[in-house]
């Protein structure tokens, strides 16, 4: 990791990450890039993280709107239920959650640490007045713009076309990171306004699965280099599909994640090995005839009409291999052809390879015809 020798350093000392810390067994660990995910109630963990010890955090809690809503979705109207995680449980109920989270928070950021929270109207006030509460330094409230949002079924309202996020220092002292110049680059030159367009999640980013508040790289990706440097600690205590660590991983950040919805981590760990696992196929190929002269020759008398002609083949190889990629060369390990994955394993645990912790097993099938 470039330039953090440094940063390496001050983790030994104090790093959540150590053995002896409080924090449970986590579901996902990465060394090399210093990646951490647990699976919990982040009030729980972040009660076992050592005091003043992450550079920056991104926060997108619970919205609160799965209440029997609706909204359109491909031109479809579905519900706005996401899950038992974002049922209301009343106005006083979720701002004493917000107060506990941010509280919690706030105790485990470095003096000059700082905090995002994104939201709609439905949660970003109560987010706000408990930062005023808990005396943070409010720095800038960012409204996002989705270009292309869904049309307001109910045409009732304003269509809904925006979500706040609301940027802040610890405490009234910090003197927190803003990387000005390269946000102004980013921006062709001009200062960066505190409104940004940026499109919801692409097709790509979804491809391991869906989150139904899933927010797109290219905003965190913003966050995180605008608000923090290589080597800083980032935590997310909704991670949810994971973006946040996406962006660290890209970004040369250290990561420590937490959901308490195994599903959603299960496909955060699915994108992260998408990011990080690379295979490489090479194929050799080689022809030959059979036919001793070397141009065609029209034995038939007529011209064949390929139109009609049906394309016969007989199978003669297939093949199911699995290969093994390490958790610290992030290579391939070990290799071999197997007929279940059960056999792979037991295979790799007999090799001379088997005391190389490993990161992720990728499966092939490959068949072979000769044409007829």
């Amino acid at each position: 990791m470039a330039n953090t020798p440094d940063v390496e350093s001050t983790l030994i000392s104090k790093d959540p990450f150590q053995e002896t810390s409080p924090l449970p067994q986590p579901v996902f660990n990465d060394p090399k890039h210093h990646i951490k995910i647990f699976q919990g109630d982040c009030l729980e963990i972040l009660a076992a993280i050592p005091e003043d010890s992450v550079d920056l955090i991104f926060a997108d809690p619970p919205y609160f709107l799965s209440n029997g809503g609706i909204t359109c979705h491909a031109g479809r109207m579905v519900s706005v239920n996401k899950g038992q995680w974002d049922r209301s449980r009343g106005a006083d109920a979720n701002h004493e959650f917000n107060r506990a989270w941010l509280a919690a928070c706030q105790r485990v950021l470095k003096p000059n640490g700082s905090i995002w929270v994104s939201g709609t109207s439905h949660a970003i006030h109560s987010v706000g007045f408990a930062m005023q509460q808990l005396e943070f330094k409010l720095l800038n409230d960012i409204s996002w713009v989705k270009p292309n949002p869904p049309p307001n079924l109910s045409c009732r309202y304003f269509t809904h076309a925006t979500e706040t996020l609301i940027w802040a220092a610890k405490n009234k002292k910090s003197r927190h990171t803003f990387n000005y110049k390269l946000m102004k680059e980013i921006n062709r030159g001009k200062q960066m306004k505190s409104v940004w367009e940026i499109l919801p999640p692409d097709r790509a980013e979804k491809r391991f699965g869906k989150h139904p508040t899933q927010k797109p790289v290219a905003l965190l990706e913003r966050v995180l280099l605008a608000a923090s440097n290589q080597g800083d600690l980032v935590l997310d205590p909704f991670m949810g599909s994971g973006t946040t660590a996406i962006a660290a991983l890209r970004l040369r950040r250290l990561f420590l994640g937490v959901d308490r919805d195994l599903g959603f981590l299960h496909l955060a760990v699915a994108r992260f090995f998408g990011e990080t696992c690379c295979v490489s196929v090479a194929v050799a190929a080689f022809h030959f005839d059979l036919d001793l002269r070397t141009t065609f020759v029209d034995r038939s008398g007529k011209q064949a009409d390929c139109s009609m002609m049906t394309f016969a083949s007989k199978l003669v190889h297939r093949e199911r291999k699995y290969f093994f990629v390490g958790m610290h060369q992030r290579e391939i390990i070990y290799s071999v052809v197997a007929p279940s994955i059960e056999e792979a394993w037991k295979s790799f645990q007999a090799s001379r390879q088997s005391k190389e912790q490993v990161l992720s097993i990728i499966k092939t099938e490959t068949e072979i015809y000769l044409a007829q």
